[in-house]
Parts: C-alpha cells; sequence; structure tokens
C-alpha cells in the first residue's frame, strides 16, 4: 500500500507499510526524537528487537516518506506474552479474551515536521486495516501531561480504564476502544485536574473512564463518564 498526501506546507508525502529492510531507518528516527523530548519518560522507546517482531508479522507498521526519508512512523502491535503485564488484564478482560487485544505501540514524527497531524492520520489508517475477526480490543498506555498523545487515543475513540503503574514504576494512563461495541457513556460528566492522580484514580475503581480532556484556567482537566 501506498498513499499520497499533501502536507499543510504544501509538501506532498508517501505512506507506506513498513519491513525489515526499513528497520535500520526506524530506529534513527526513533533515536533523534528521543534526542528531542525534553522529557525522555514521555516516550517508551521500542528495541530493536522488537521492532523485529513487528516487521515480521506480528504486528502493522506504516512510514511517512519525504523524498525518500522517513519522517513519521506508526505501529499496532499483538503482545508478545500472555503474562500478568498484559494490558488486557487492566482493561478487564478474561483470559480467552487476551488474544483478541492488539496493542497500539509507538508513534515518532520527526520533530521538523509536526504539527501535520502525521500521528492522527496513521492511527485512522491502521485502523482500517485491522483484521476485526481476529483482533476485538485495541489498548495503550500513555503517560499523564503528553498531551499530543492523549489527544490522539481520544481523536481515535480509545477512552481511559486505568491510571497505574507499568514498566516498573512509570505512571501511567491505560486506555482502550472495543471495535465490537459501540459504548455508551452517562449524560453527566466529571472533570478532574489531570495533576489530582488519587481522585482520578477513585472514579476509575468506581466505573467512571476518561473520554476526553479541556484546557481550563491553564490546566488540563480530563473528562469523566460512567459506563
Amino acid at each position: 500500500m501506498r498513499r499520497q498526501l499533501t502536507l499543510r506546507n504544501q509538501q506532498v508525502v508517501e505512506i507506506r507499510h513498513l519491513g525489515l529492510g526499513q528497520l535500520a531507518e526506524i530506529l534513527t528516527l526513533q533515536q533523534k526524537v528521543l534526542s528531542s523530548l525534553a522529557t525522555k519518560d514521555s516516550l517508551q522507546p521500542l528495541t530493536e528487537e522488537e521492532f523485529t517482531y513487528i516487521l515480521t508479522g506480528k504486528g502493522i507498521m506504516l512510514g511517512v516518506y519525504l523524498h525518500d526519508e522517513l519522517i513519521a512512523f506508526r505501529a499496532m502491535m499483538e503482545p508478545e506474552e500472555m503474562d500478568e503485564e498484559h494490558l488486557g488484564w487492566d482493561v478487564g478482560l478474561a483470559k480467552e479474551e487476551l488474544s483478541s487485544v492488539l496493542y497500539s505501540e509507538i508513534t515518532n514524527v520527526d520533530p521538523d515536521h509536526r504539527g501535520n497531524s502525521l500521528q492522527r492520520i496513521l492511527g485512522r489508517i491502521l485502523l482500517s486495516e485491522i483484521d476485526q475477526e481476529k483482533y476485538r480490543y485495541i489498548c495503550t498506555t500513555v503517560a499523564p501531561f503528553n498531551i499530543a498523545s492523549l489527544k490522539d487515543k481520544f481523536d481515535l475513540g480509545m477512552h481511559i480504564v486505568a491510571l497505574k503503574e507499568k514498566y516498573g514504576t512509570k505512571l501511567r494512563y491505560v486506555l482502550m476502544k472495543d471495535l465490537g461495541s459501540i459504548l455508551k457513556y452517562s449524560a453527566a460528566s466529571v472533570f478532574i485536574k489531570m495533576e489530582n492522580i488519587e481522585r482520578q484514580q477513585e472514579m476509575l475503581q468506581k466505573g467512571w473512564v476518561g473520554v476526553g480532556m479541556e484546557l481550563h484556567d491553564e490546566e488540563w482537566n480530563v473528562e469523566y463518564r460512567k459506563l
């Protein structure tokens, strides 16, 4: 699959499926993105082994090319193991449902080409390509205050179901999307400051989910509704 896209500055880029032949380019771009981050904890990079796992049939990865230079990529991945860290447990799935989970994995956009909605565009294309006979649930994690990534996940129709430590001691929102069901939320909503971790965790434990966020008085607030 190759398709062309015109950026806001009128440059024309090409979206392609990536394979093992592009591994070196992928690793180079990831390192460039990591080096540009003010807060390194906001991104959980993938290892060369993890990228290889995805690129050899255990997921999907799309890349954006400008003049044959990789400027963005996004991946979805089959979980490698059905262990205690599996996100399916965090979103309340039964053991027999874990095999129907696909992770929305890493997205990297070259700092020189941000502002073109490449993350959102790649996310929507990937969602359209998912084999829904095999996968029903899309799960992912996002660090609090990683605003761009949270906006992206809400735009894709994902919602927050947990806020807990993952990858050791890193605090993360756990989000999901059920491709086989249209969720109905309560009309009433509650906005909680993103910095108020305990209050958000209390609401999540009571069956509320995070469905969006807004900027109130220069502070980010997460919108919660009851399922």
